[in-house]
């Protein structure tokens, strides 16, 4: 194994020996050989290149690096080069404590990243005129695409309307990934002209951009006004950099904004991940996509932040969810709610200011040399008509500057924050303008004087405290740390939670995110720009199919629950092309995750639900009948390997033959390829579709709730149906960009490249290992709900502790845990009232002994309750978690000590995480929504 492979891996040899003893096989191969089945085990090496060292991928990568172009973008878009601020640089996106952490679910220990998610749904919120915005979304496209699918929802349930209206003035990535997303649900999409389209009784959706994909800036008020006529939902994509000085869509008549926060301090990273947004009217609230932060309180009345309306969840709500999004892209929300605190109003606003002055400078300059320019009113983004368009964009590109061919006969032109007036000069002279003199900086008289007077912002925004409190970097930098030592993430513990692999997150791996030749290209650059991207992105597609055994992979999906769509729409299309686009009946087993039947629906599918065993597997029989009872429009199998209750079923090769011989197609999420790589490859068993988590297998970090890739291997007669390019008309795009979160590929690539073939077998037999200890160190405590033939579990364990649930619920143990200083593991899911275990590969013996330590310990407490010993409500469980103000408080009326409560173990005298607050009121928070910056005197 590598030298990097043993770093990976927790474990040493020696442990290894102990904890093969206590799991009671004599070697690894024997506790595989009774794990996994021996039909679907793959017997040789994966055909990878040799195991790199730490410092050898790093000078490799970086040679991919060097083959990237950085120049100038001036390609607009949505896409915009920024500053990221130096302390928001090093001490959000390169810091472990920000990156490592897991989404919010606990929300007593995630009250940093919380806070930071609630400040940017205020910035969006104020920036857009709207009552509330989601925590964040994919990127914009994606965004525009749930708003369409928000506005039929929302629509009253007699409504017959069918066609949504979209702006022929949005940009082009947009319209495609609506059109992708409107077929399967059989919408009528009209691409036409905003202002002589005619409303009627059909239309319960319309998207336009502000400003405009040229740059013109559009008065949509009366277009709005046409849309609630005949009850139509108006989506407004825009800009919130922009929204400083425009008219809000909120206040013109928009139902729902949409767009992009990636110019708030986030690198372009050639398309991603980015933190796009949805803003709504309240009335709207429970058809929202995505997460909601919200402000509810603790058990001491104070405020207390946690995500809201839990039933929308996917896993509650299934095939009747309101979208398959089961992320965020919490880190990028983070920064751009950061950059806006930094900056505040003023900031944002002198920012947006310099930009429009240097493009009127530019407008001004090019219309006294005689072009013509499509619009008078524009923030950011000109367009010249001109018949040397072509040769225009390519002698800027010689120059280095790119420059956006929109059509033959106009080139596009977008300047942002890094624009200076130099930038401005060169371009004046590739036009051959004359020399036109900068405006001064504090020119006031007549900011917005390219911008139509009616359209100008007068309401003011971000005046809560927040955003006025930390210009200074001392100020911003106790602020990020302030928040920062409100979360638990694997800086302080492991994080054991099944089906979501929280294993190590590289500092090698992570390196070269923030290197410029990676985070400084437009996603639309000219393919030549991109040699190094490109040649990464071959090897991690040959890598990952090679891993799969599937013949092709497309690494376009931006989050797990994108691959999931994006596989079920190859399928549909394989169908359509053979004729057969009646089979669009989904097969789905009671126990599958719960983005599973939301993507089906998604697809157009009909779900059938398929029943589980006493053991959890898949009720093989009750698959073969309702296979051949829709023998004629079986289209797929969902199903998850190893299975989502933790065990390698011994059946799936038998499974996937009924789905085959009924003409239906199998779909394998790849949620558990963390038992898998190097020791069974489904494209090899039977699937012919895979999803890959990048961010749990494959190392990238889950930011706290994202960003995340969800990458598809598909077998040969599939490659034709993986997603084409955003750009290319009916390519069934699933993202905006064509490669999805580009910059964040690296860390995979840098993952598998240092692990090899060898490192990474030895990475899934570790973690099997590691799941197995586990079980066999807790199964006299907690019983282990599910196994598979011989006894073992996969790389997840579920322990039952419904029998307990007199003395203490799993929810009582989760918050207990936090006393411990663990973050709890998978509680209540995929089987009510349980706790499924992950440890991973990563983690250590003695993390693993500590974590078992903490669970038996706990487990005393409960006898103690059973036992009369403990107060049956006045207790350390009950009462759990406490918090550093609980227990320094004069007065303590528990029947249990101060250091029963918060320092329960011995490694806590050493180093304690404290809750930021107590158990938090869900109910409370649900029924007062409020979700926006909390004011300073609740605090009081």
């Amino acid at each position: 194994m590598s030298d990097f492979g043993e770093r990976h891996i927790g474990p040493r040899s020696s442990d290894v020996e102990h904890m093969l003893a206590m799991v009671g096989v004599s070697s690894m191969d024997e506790l595989i050989e009774q794990t996994i089945p021996a039909g679907i085990r793959f017997k040789g090496d994966l055909d990878l290149p040799p195991a790199m060292t730490e410092s050898e991928v790093l000078e490799h990568v970086g040679g991919l690096a060097a083959h990237n172009v950085v120049v100038r973008s001036f390609i607009g878009m949505g896409y915009h080069d920024t500053h990221t601020p130096t302390v928001i640089l090093r001490n959000i996106l390169e810091d472990p404590g920000w990156y490592t952490a897991y989404t919010p679910y606990q929300a007593e220990i995630a009250q940093g990243r919380l806070e930071a998610l609630l400040n940017f749904q205020t910035v969006v919120a104020d920036l857009t005129g709207l009552d509330i915005a989601n925590a964040s979304l994919l990127d914009e496209a994606t965004a525009a695409a749930e708003a369409m699918t928000l506005a039929r929802r929302v629509q009253p349930r007699k409504s017959s309307a069918n066609t949504f209206f979209v702006s022929e003035t949005c940009h082009p990535q947009t319209i495609e990934v609506v059109l992708t997303r409107a077929r399967p649900l059989g919408f009528d999409v009209v691409v036409g002209d905003h202002r002589t389209f005619t409303f009627d009784n059909d239309v319960f959706g319309a998207l336009v951009q502000y400003p405009a994909t040229d740059g013109s800036i559009y008065d949509y008020t009366a277009f709005a006004a046409g849309a609630h006529e005949v009850g139509a939902v108006v989506i407004a994509a825009t800009d919130l950099l922009a929204l400083t000085l425009l008219r809000p869509p909120g206040e013109w008549g928009a139902d729902v904004a949409v767009g992009n926060s990636q110019r708030f301090g986030v690198p372009l990273g050639f398309g991603g991940p980015h933190a796009a947004f949805m803003a709504i009217h309240e009335n709207h609230v429970r058809s929202l996509p995505g997460r909601l932060i919200s402000v509810s309180k603790d058990v001491d009345d104070q405020p207390a932040l946690r995500m809201a309306l839990q039933t929308r969840e996917q896993h509650i709500r299934r095939d009747s969810a309101t979208s398959n999004i089961c992320t965020a892209q919490v880190l990028l929300a983070v920064v751009a709610s950061m950059y806006a605190v930094y900056h505040g109003p003023d900031g944002l606003r002198e920012i947006a200011r310099a930009v429009h002055r240097r493009t009127a400078r530019l407008a001004g300059g090019l219309e006294a040399a005689g072009y013509e320019l499509a619009a008078d009113a524009f923030f950011d983004t000109i367009t010249i008509l001109t018949d040397q368009a072509e040769a225009g964009v390519e002698a800027a590109a010689d120059q280095g500057m790119n420059l956006r061919l929109a059509s033959s006969g106009t080139v596009g032109i977008s300047l942002d924050e890094t624009t200076d007036d130099d930038d401005v000069d060169r371009l004046l002279a590739l036009f051959g303008a004359g020399d036109v003199a900068p405006a001064p900086d504090g020119d006031a008289a007549d900011p917005d004087r390219r911008m139509p007077a009616d359209l100008v912002r007068t309401s003011e925004f971000l005046t809560h405290p927040v955003f006025n409190s930390h210009h200074s970097e001392t100020e911003m930098l106790r602020y990020i740390n302030r928040l920062r030592t409100k979360d638990l993430s694997l800086v302080h513990s492991m994080i054991p939670l099944g089906s979501c692999t929280m294993k190590l997150n590289a500092t090698t791996e992570m390196i070269p995110i923030t290197w410029p030749e990676f985070g400084r290209l437009h996603p639309f650059a000219p393919a030549d720009q991109s040699d190094g991207y490109r040649e990464l992105f071959l090897n991690l597609e040959e890598w990952l199919a090679e891993i799969t055994g599937f013949a092709g992979v497309s690494l376009q999906p931006n989050a797990g629950s994108q691959g999931e769509y994006a596989g079920l729409l190859a399928i549909r299309r394989y169908h359509e092309s053979r004729g057969e686009g009646h089979r669009s009946v989904c097969l789905i087993p009671a126990s599958a995750h719960g983005t599973n039947p939301a993507s089906a629906v998604m697809a157009g599918m009909e779900v059938v639900v398929i029943g589980t065993d006493d053991e959890g597997n898949i009720d093989v029989a009750d698959l073969e009948a309702k296979a051949a009872e829709h023998a004629d429009n079986l289209g797929a199998l969902m199903v998850t390997y190893p299975s989502t209750h933790g065990v390698f079923e011994t059946s799936i090769v038998e499974i996937c033959a009924i789905v085959h011989g009924h003409g239906g197609q199998v779909y394998l999420d790849g949620a558990n390829m963390n038992a898998q790589v190097g020791l069974s490859r489904p494209g090899d068993f039977g699937a012919d579709v895979c999803h890959l988590n990048l961010h749990k297998t494959f190392c990238i970090p889950h930011g706290g709730g994202g960003p995340g890739v969800g990458p598809i291997g598909v077998a040969e007669h599939l490659v034709p149906f993986l997603p084409g390019h955003p750009l290319s008309p009916d390519s069934g795009a699933v993202a905006a960009a064509p490669w999805g979160s580009a910059s964040i590929l690296p860390i995979s690539y840098a993952y598998i490249a240092m692990m090899g073939s060898e490192g990474l077998r030895r990475a899934s037999e570790v973690a099997i290992l590691n799941a197995n200890y586990i079980a066999a160190r807790l199964e006299e405590h907690f019983p282990v709900l599910y196994r598979g033939a011989q006894d073992r579990v996969a790389h997840e364990c579920i322990i039952d502790v419904r029998p307990l649930k007199d003395a203490a619920s799993a929810e009582d143990i989760a918050k207990r845990l936090m006393d411990y200083g663990f973050h709890a593991p998978t509680m209540s899911w995929p089987v009510a009232g349980t706790l499924m275990i992950e440890p991973t590969e990563s983690e250590s013996l003695a993390e693993l002994d500590r974590f078992c330590d903490a669970m038996i310990s706990i487990r005393q407490e409960i006898a103690d309750i059973e036992d009369g010993r403990a107060d049956p409500d006045d207790n350390v469980l009950r009462n759990a978690p406490h918090t550093a103000a609980q227990v320094t408080a004069d007065n303590w009326s528990h029947p249990y000590s101060r250091r029963q409560a918060a320092f329960p173990a011995p490694w806590l005298n050493e180093a304690k995480f404290w809750p930021a607050v107590g158990r938090i009121d869900n109910a409370f928070g649900d029924r007062n929504l409020f979700c926006e910056c909390v004011p300073v005197e609740a605090y009081s």
